[in-house]
């Protein structure tokens, strides 16, 4: 399916991308063709980056395996080729390191080195005591495996996807400890950031403060190629300076081998992130479900997930704006960026209710546009906002994953008004523009890499769930 032209995907976006409801025959019929074109795209999208053993995130910026790109792509997979998503989070987890990290990227030894900036030379995670014989980098993304597990083994359940939970089980347990454990700087029940990369939000409003603290100039970057302005224009992409502090933090962490002991005396970057924290809460409740399939004992997950939710909202939520901030651990302050991190917590069930109507009007004002009939993608940071770029990475413009996860938080909290329109904004999106990385939050036209997989493989699931 060839792309129409960038536009709004307004109300007639759900009729026109999947075939709903309407009184015109014609129309429905029509609506019938455009759903079987969209799966057929990303069906193509995902089967063209199916890389032996793994998903690539796209043939052109990303060559290796990605961590969360990985979770998100499993969910995908399980609508069309549960084999290939079990295989996916399974390839992920034999890269696994001993004291239970999840690297955000495994490297594909095939690739020649230089391919990618920072490749596996750039990482050496060979120097760890605990990394695995598999090159990796040295850092961690968000935790979304245990659900991304689970919602692939409800969509196709077998006897093939219970042994698969019972062999992920135990690592993703690890995943959790290593998380809660080593990574609990503050001490608070919430686990840290060490690096911007880490929030899978490379380059957010939410980490200027923090980030303009790492010192660094921009001519660092004359010794390194970036692959990625040279696949996607520069002015969409993190500028130079980010990434002289990008490497800046990393060559902190490497320099000490990549261990967690001491790091609130020596590490130039420490944030407690909503999203992490969200995702590490929503992973406990998944692991219970997941431990009374495979007969392990769902209650210590329900009890950690409780805990980690109450100290999201201690630590976390802001009562007077009404919404959630990372804290940056260096200066003991909430970051007063209002982007979409504030409303990830909508994924975890147990979130109080007062939590839940604040984040719900903050996703609904001005600043985000959620809305039972969307005129506008939601995007990643407040529209109203003075430093709001529409095409630069994640200062603005619409991602397709953090759509999707407010999306299931809202259906998770019984709004299906809301999460209707979020979903015809969805797939509206993608129908017109295709299977972009991300989009611009005003016309929608396609940004970044084109062939984008977690954006076929979650379209596909928006597709498949009304």
């Amino acid at each position: 399916m060839s792309a129409g032209p960038a536009g709004r995907p307004g109300a007639a976006g759900l009729d026109a991308a999947t075939g709903g409801p309407g009184g015109d025959p014609a129309a429905a019929r029509i609506g019938v063709e455009r759903a079987a074109a969209l799966r057929r795209l990303a069906i193509d999208t995902l089967d063209g980056n199916w890389e032996h053993d793994h998903t690539v995130p796209s043939r052109t910026l990303y060559p290796h395996q990605w961590s969360w790109d990985s979770a998100f792509i499993a969910v995908g997979l399980a609508h069309i080729r549960p084999d290939r998503a079990w295989r996916e989070l399974r390839t992920l987890f034999a890269a696994q390191w001993a004291d239970g990290r999840v690297p955000h990227i495994v490297f594909n030894p095939a690739l020649p080195v230089g391919s990618y900036f920072p490749g596996p030379e750039f990482w050496d995670s060979a120097r760890a005591h605990d990394a695995p014989a598999a090159a990796t980098s040295g850092i961690v993304q968000p935790p979304i495996h245990a659900p991304a597990a689970w919602l692939a083994h409800r969509r196709a359940p077998s006897e093939a996807s219970v042994r698969a939970l019972g062999w992920l089980y135990p690592r993703l347990v690890a995943q959790q400890r290593y998380l809660t454990g080593r990574r609990d700087v503050g001490g608070s029940g919430l686990a840290c950031l060490v690096h911007p990369w880490e929030s899978g939000l490379d380059n957010s409003p939410a980490w200027d403060a923090p980030m303009a603290a790492v010192p660094a100039d921009a001519a660092v970057m004359r010794a390194y190629r970036r692959h990625d302005t040279a696949h996607a224009d520069a002015a969409q992409r993190p500028t130079d300076l980010d990434y002289a502090r990008y490497v800046a933090i990393v060559a902190a962490y490497r320099a000490g081998g990549y261990g967690d002991a001491g790091l609130a005396g020596r590490h130039p970057f420490l944030v407690e992130c909503p999203l992490l924290n969200a995702a590490l809460g929503a992973a406990e409740h998944a692991l219970a479900r997941i431990a009374a399939v495979i007969g392990a004992d769902p209650g210590p997950h329900r009890e950690r997930a409780a805990r980690i939710t109450a100290a999201l909202v201690d630590r976390l939520y802001d009562p007077i704006t009404g919404t959630f901030h990372p804290r940056d651990l260096r200066t003991d302050r909430l970051i007063p960026a209002r982007t979409v991190l504030g409303l990830m917590p909508l994924i975890l069930p147990d979130l109080p209710a007062r939590q839940v109507r604040a984040v719900l009007a903050e996703a609904c004002s001005p600043r985000f546009g959620l809305a039972a009939r969307m005129d506008r993608p939601l995007t990643t940071h407040d529209r109203t906002a003075p430093d709001f770029e529409p095409v630069r990475y994640w200062r603005g413009p619409s991602w397709l994953n953090t759509s999707w996860l407010l999306w299931r938080g809202l259906r998770a909290h019984r709004r299906p008004d809301l999460a209707a329109g979020l979903r015809e904004s969805m797939l509206a999106l993608v129908a017109r523009n295709g299977c972009h990385e991300y989009f611009h939050p005003d016309t929608g036209a396609g940004l970044g890499s084109p062939a984008f997989s977690w954006t076929a493989s979650l379209a596909l699931d928006a597709l498949a769930e009304s």
